[in-house]
């Protein structure tokens, strides 16, 4: 079973940065589209940032420039760097692991308000 674990969220004020990582068990990173996605309270869950098997990466508008999305498939874990950090930043996050085929997992979510 595909084991997906979030961690870094927290409470920031605006302008500061944030690191998540997501820690994959149980599958080889390296063969997925890794990606990070948030829902905020109200709203459908969207995309932040993906990034592929073979490392390219696509990220929403709203976070182009500020979010960086990286992996390391030694250590199986996927990071999201944010920085400039905004209020409508506030959500929580998913990691998402997305196979060649077939339906992709969920991790449980991590939360980062950003708040002063």
């Amino acid at each position: 079973q595909v084991q997906l674990v979030e961690s870094g969220g927290d409470l920031v004020q605006p302008g500061g940065s944030l690191r998540l990582s997501c820690a994959a068990s149980n599958i080889d990173i390296s063969a997925y589209t890794m990606g990070w996605y948030r829902q905020a309270p109200g709203k459908q869950r969207e995309m932040v940032a993906i990034i592929t098997q073979y490392s390219n990466t696509d990220y929403a508008d709203a976070v182009k420039g500020r979010f960086t999305i990286s992996k390391d498939n030694a250590k199986n874990t996927v990071s999201l760097h944010m920085n400039s950090l905004k209020p409508e930043d506030t959500a929580v996050y998913y990691c998402h692991a997305q196979p060649r085929y077939g339906l992709g997992d969920w991790g449980q979510g991590t939360q980062v308000t950003v708040s002063s």
